[in-house]
C-alpha cells in the first residue's frame, strides 16, 4: 500500500496497546496464577513466554486455548474474574511503558489526533490512561470487551465515530496487521513487541522512531 498523506494533519494515528504502548505481561502472569489457584481442578500455571503468546488476542480467545477442556461457563468464570482483577490492578499501578512512550505522544499529539483500539477487555484501556495519566493525548478509544467485535471492525466503528478518513494502525502482531488491512489503512508493525508481521508498510524497532516513521512514509 502506497501512502502519499502523512504530512496532512487530518491524519489519525491508532494504536495497538500491549506490545506496541506497554508491557504488562509481568503483572500479568501473578495475576493469572493468583486466579487460578483458586480452582483445584486446574493444574495450568501461566508463564511470562506464555503471556506474552497470548498478547492481542480478544479474551474469548484466551479463555479458548487456556481451557479448551472447560464448559463455556466455567471457562468465562476464569476470564472474567482475570479480567477485572488485572483492570484494578492496572488502574492502580500500571505496567511498564516503553522508553520514549509519553515524549512520542506529546511530539504527535501536536500534529495529529491519537486513538487506541485494542482486543482487551472492557477497562483495560482505561486503567493504562488512569495510571501512567496520559489520557489528554487522546481523542478516543475502544476495546473488543466493550463492543463484542474484533479489531478490524473496532478500527472501522471509532473511525466512523470520529468522521476518520485518514488514519494509520500501530501494532505489534499479524493479526494487528490484518485488522488494519480489514479497516483498509496502512498499518505500521512494531516490532519490538510480542509478534510478527508479513508485509507491513512500514517498520520500527523503537516507538521513538514513529514519528519520523510517518513523516517518511
Amino acid at each position: 500500500m502506497t501512502v502519499k498523506y502523512m504530512e496532512n494533519t487530518n491524519l489519525a494515528i491508532i494504536f495497538d496497546l500491549d506490545g506496541t504502548l506497554w508491557d504488562s505481561t509481568g503483572c500479568a502472569c501473578d495475576i493469572w496464577n493468583r486466579v487460578l489457584e483458586k480452582y483445584d481442578d486446574i493444574s495450568f500455571r501461566m508463564t511470562k513466554e506464555k503471556a506474552e503468546q497470548l498478547m492481542g488476542k480478544t479474551m474469548e480467545d484466551i479463555g479458548l486455548i487456556l481451557f479448551p477442556e472447560l464448559p463455556a461457563e466455567a471457562r468465562n468464570a476464569i476470564i472474567d474474574e482475570f479480567g477485572d482483577e488485572e483492570v484494578k490492578y492496572l488502574t492502580e499501578n500500571g505496567a511498564i511503558l516503553y522508553d520514549g512512550l509519553e515524549e512520542v505522544l506529546k511530539e504527535m499529539y501536536a500534529d495529529y489526533k491519537l486513538y487506541i483500539v485494542s482486543n482487551c477487555q472492557d477497562g483495560y484501556v482505561p486503567a493504562f490512561l488512569h495510571a501512567h495519566k496520559l489520557g489528554q493525548y487522546f481523542t478516543d478509544i475502544e476495546m473488543s470487551g466493550r463492543t463484542g467485535l474484533d479489531k478490524g471492525s473496532n478500527i472501522k466503528l471509532i473511525m466512523e465515530r470520529n468522521n476518520i478518513e485518514l488514519a494509520v494502525y500501530i501494532g505489534d502482531t499479524e493479526g494487528d496487521e490484518k485488522a488494519a488491512r480489514f479497516a483498509g489503512i496502512p498499518f505500521i508493525y512494531a516490532k519490538y513487541g510480542f509478534g510478527n508481521a508479513v508485509s507491513p508498510d512500514a517498520v520500527i524497532a523503537d516507538i521513538r522512531e514513529l514519528p519520523e516513521c510517518i513523516r517518511n512514509m
